[in-house]
């Protein structure tokens, strides 16, 4: 077990730990019926929105069109294929190699396996996951704050349901700059911002669906 506890597998041992991290996280989250996979889904740019150096590369990993979840598979395959070849290249010199290179080799054969299983999941989902077009749909929906408290310029995560009864994770923030919104609000969405998020102002009808 030495070899695996040398200082030039770190990355790779830090790459397995924050993937069990967030496989715990987005389990606990499952289990009170929330998902962090949205919420983060929700802080980055969509590869549907207008063309930027960002999207691009996220498009191409297909977040955006699979949960972001499949970072856990970039960390899991980051970890183990940086820990072989640093092991196989210590068994075949007697040393390990450069931890960036061996990074700069985990990293890239984890893009790729990103981006084959990230179009393998994609055509295995529902093809009504978010999309811009889908996105702005929702306004004129209700939903319900879910974690945090939603000020202007400092949205909050809300859930709300399509006409087909879909669940959606979004963020929402108030159209009022003197507004906030706590978990458990009830909030009707009035403007599309960007990706997913929303402008939206108190429920003015409790009962509407």
């Amino acid at each position: 077990m030495t070899p695996l506890l040398a200082p030039e597998l770190w990355p790779c041992a830090l790459a397995i730990g924050l993937m069990l991290v967030l496989a715990v996280l987005e389990a606990m989250a499952l289990v009170v019926g929330l998902s962090m996979s949205h919420w983060l889904d929700g802080a980055i740019d969509h590869p549907g929105e207008p063309d930027t150096p960002t999207s691009a590369v996220l498009g191409w990993l297909h977040i955006g069109k699979v949960p972001l979840v499949i970072i856990i598979i970039f960390l899991t395959t980051f970890g183990v294929i940086g820990s072989l070849a640093q092991l196989v290249a210590r068994a075949l010199s007697g040393h390990f190699m450069p931890v960036v290179l061996a990074a700069a080799i985990a990293a890239v054969v984890a893009a790729f396996a990103v981006r084959i299983l990230g179009e393998a999941i994609g055509r295995m989902i529902p093809k009504d996951e978010s999309t811009a077009v889908a996105d702005a749909a929702l306004v004129g929906r209700v939903g319900t704050i879910v974690i945090g408290v939603a000020k202007a310029g400092r949205p909050a995560q809300a859930r709300i349901h399509d006409e087909h009864g879909t669940a959606h994770y979004i963020m929402v923030e108030p159209e009022g700059s003197d507004d906030a919104f706590a978990a458990g609000t009830s909030v009707l969405l009035v403007r599309h911002l960007k990706g997913r998020h929303f402008h939206a102002i108190p429920n003015p009808k409790p009962g509407l669906l």
